[in-house]
C-alpha cells in the first residue's frame, strides 16, 4: 500500500523539504519520512500538493506524458472576454511553444480561506475567477498563459489532480488517503 498525502500547501511555502534561503517548507508542516512532492507549486501559488513515497505514483501524476488534468482557481485581473478564454482553449504561444489545449471558464468566486498576505487589488480594475484545467506542467504555466491573453493572475489555487481534490483542507493540513500502489 502506497502512502499519498494530500496537503494544502500555504501562501509563500516552497514545494520542498529543505531551502537555502531560509524560506518555509513542508517541513514545518508535514513530519513523515520518506515523502516526495509528485509535482510542484511555485512559493506564490496555494493549494493541492501530492507527496508520496511511491516513485512510480509520483512519476505517474507528475510526468506531462500521463497527462493526468490539474484543476486550478485562478484570480486575474480583469473580466476575460470570450477571445481570451477561446485563446486558453486552444492553446496559447508561450517562449517555449504552445500550450496544449486547456478548459477555461470564468466561475463565481470559490470556497476558499482568506490570503495572508491579501491579494494586490485596484479600485478601478476589477477581478475574476476562473477554472482552468491543464494535462500538462510547464514552469509557471498557468501565469505566463493568463497573462499572455491580457489578465495578469493574482491569485493562483490548484484545486484538483486527477481524482485528488482539495476537499475542505485549510491551509497547512493534510490528509493520509489509501493507495493500492
Amino acid at each position: 500500500m502506497s502512502t499519498v498525502v494530500l496537503f494544502n500547501k500555504p501562501y509563500g511555502v516552497l514545494s520542498q523539504f529543505t531551502s537555502q534561503d531560509g524560506f518555509e517548507t513542508l517541513a514545518t508542516y508535514i513530519k513523515q519520512p520518506h515523502l516526495y512532492a509528485a509535482g510542484r507549486l511555485d512559493k506564490n501559488s496555494e493549494g493541492l500538493l501530492i507527496l508520496t513515497d511511491d516513485g512510480r505514483l509520483q512519476h505517474r501524476i507528475s510526468a506531462p506524458k500521463h497527462k493526468m488534468t490539474k484543476t486550478y482557481w485562478v484570480q486575474v485581473e480583469g473580466c476575460p472576454a470570450q477571445d481570451a478564454l477561446l485563446a486558453l482553449r486552444q492553446g496559447v504561444a508561450l517562449k517555449d511553444g504552445l500550450t496544449r489545449p486547456a478548459t477555461a471558464r470564468i466561475i463565481e468566486d470559490p470556497p476558499i480561506w482568506e490570503r495572508v498576505p491579501p491579494i494586490r487589488t485596484r479600485q478601478t480594475i476589477p477581478t475574476t475567477w476562473m477554472e482552468i484545467l491543464l494535462t500538462e506542467g510547464r514552469n509557471r504555466q498557468v501565469r505566463r498563459m493568463t497573462a499572455a491573453v491580457g489578465h495578469p493572475t493574482l491569485r493562483l489555487i490548484r484545486a484538483a489532480i486527477g481524482p485528488w481534490s482539495l476537499g475542505d483542507l485549510q491551509p497547512g493540513t493534510f490528509r493520509t488517503v489509501a493507495h493500492p500502489g
